[in-house]
């Protein structure tokens, strides 16, 4: 590889590691209250600037739920819930293409063994396999979204079936966060919201555990 193609590899990789410290070092200061406060003073580009801190939180190894959080409260259930998978959907896309373009040809001369089988195991099961690890919290989304930029997985399927399968959980972390804004201003609603938000989630834990065991005996 020539140096014209290892020059802007190696200055991306370095960039994002920068992020991901920065986050690591910063994270004590990032908590939803801050990013409600700082966002709810940008007016109409609120909803712009909300997308792209939640796409660069995604890349840079932040936790997610930190903004899903925070969109509920800044935006309501339906907004909240859409800016919210959004947000996710593009982040996981912007770190696919970045593992994609930066180690994916190398990945593939190198894997060998286990490895190899790993991903070809991954790439057989294709876009079924991004659904299953979608809706099993267990998998570090965030890693998970290098993790397939990896792979030889299409890139559309995995952009579809991220976006399908990551709403459940977009859906119960902004009630969650929209309950907690309308229980600090004393809204009857909040428990309605905060309710279902729990009931999303426990469904989302119960068809993850039955997705794993028809994955077993199948």
């Amino acid at each position: 590889m020539n140096r014209r193609r290892v020059v802007p590899r190696l200055l991306l990789l370095a960039g994002i590691a920068i992020a991901v410290v920065w986050v690591g070092l910063s994270n004590d200061r990032l908590d939803p209250t801050a990013i409600d406060a700082w966002v709810s003073g940008l007016g109409n580009w609120g909803p712009i600037i909300y997308l792209v801190l939640y796409t660069f939180a995604t890349v840079a190894f932040l936790p997610g739920s930190l903004f899903a959080l925070a969109g509920g409260a800044l935006f309501g259930p339906v907004w909240g819930a859409l800016l919210n998978l959004l947000g996710a959907t593009i982040g996981a896309s912007v770190a696919f293409l970045v593992a994609r373009y930066i180690a994916d040809s190398w990945v593939q001369r190198r894997a060998a063994g286990r490895l190899k089988r790993l991903i070809d195991g991954v790439e057989a099961e294709g876009w079924r396999f991004v659904a299953f690890v979608r809706l099993v919290p267990l998998f570090p989304f965030n890693l998970t979204n290098y993790a397939f930029g990896l792979t030889r997985i299409r890139f559309l399927p995995y952009v579809v079936t991220s976006f399908i399968c990551m709403a459940p959980g977009a859906v119960a972390y902004t009630w969650l966060g929209h309950a907690g804004r309308e229980a600090i201003t004393g809204d009857s609603s909040a428990i309605r919201y905060g309710l279902l938000a729990l009931g999303l989630l426990a469904a989302i834990l119960f068809l993850s555990r039955v997705f794993r065991k028809s994955r077993a005996m199948g």
